[in-house]
């Protein structure tokens, strides 16, 4: 029984002048070394953290929101870096099929570039009431032509905002 307790390292000795016996002051010695946590050290770490500066000056996603402000939306993350919209059905179609698509936007960087954005359209076709089949359009005209207009708006969006600051 001493071989297992001993052989895994054994235990350390503490002193008890380096470390407090109360939990508290414990508590307070670690925080003050800087191996806790404290509710006012997570308060000024929020308030260092809180730069609101993304959603105003990222042309990216002042483009995107320009872009497909024809299309309801049902997720809109700034925080996250998502914009996800609702079915939409553009009712052109004379015959009783019925075409609809959704579109995703994901924001992998700040960056005015075409690989900035996740474009994913998802394709629903219902030919009767309940029989509806959803894909995935990957590569699509649709996913090309959106990328490419929101890279043209947020260069656009971007040259005006250095033109302001001239």
């Amino acid at each position: 029984m001493l071989s297992l307790l001993f052989g895994c390292g054994g235990f350390k000795k503490v002193d008890t002048r380096k470390v407090p016996i109360n939990a508290q002051e414990r508590a307070r010695k670690n925080v003050e070394e800087g191996r806790g946590v404290s509710i006012g050290g997570l308060l000024d770490r929020a308030k260092r953290s809180n730069t609101y500066e993304f959603s105003t000056a990222n042309p990216m996603w002042r483009a995107s929101l320009e872009i497909l402000d024809f299309i309801p939306m049902t997720t809109v993350d700034y925080s996250g870096g998502m914009i996800i919209s609702d079915w939409y059905s553009d009712k052109s179609s004379s015959n009783n099929i019925e075409d609809s698509i959704k579109i995703s936007i994901r924001f992998l960087s700040n960056e005015v570039r075409s690989d900035s954005l996740k474009i994913i359209i998802h394709k629903k076709i219902c030919k009767a009431a309940a029989s509806c089949t959803v894909e995935i359009l990957n590569n699509s005209t649709i996913s090309q032509e959106l990328r490419s207009s929101i890279v043209k708006k947020a260069a656009l969006l971007e040259k005006q905002e250095k033109n302001k600051k001239k």
